[in-house]
């Protein structure tokens, strides 16, 4: 399998003092110190997530079941089509 490049869909989001990032790509999350600490851990942890996919013989199943699909041989990222908020109601115990 040829090596590919891919841009990933990313949400960073602010928990307290420190910052997650997030890709629904694959499912994965990491969190840093800071916004550009988060996505560096997050590229990092990406990396070795794939790696080891590579390794255990699973890219096609994992990514399949990720949502990606492969087209002339390169596997595809789903596509984000809309990122929004969405208000709820949460009921607190009295």
């Amino acid at each position: 399998m040829k090596p590919a490049s891919h841009s990933l869909p990313l949400t960073i989001l602010r928990e307290g003092d420190q910052f997650v990032a997030y890709s629904p790509a694959l499912d994965l999350s990491s969190v840093g110190s800071s916004e550009s600490d988060a996505r560096r851990m997050f590229a990092e942890a990406a990396e070795a997530f794939l790696e080891e996919i590579v390794a255990m013989g699973t890219v096609e199943s994992v990514l399949k079941d990720l949502g990606w699909t492969k087209l002339a041989g390169k596997f595809h990222p789903p596509e984000v089509v809309s990122q929004s908020m969405v208000g709820i109601f949460v009921p607190m115990a009295a």
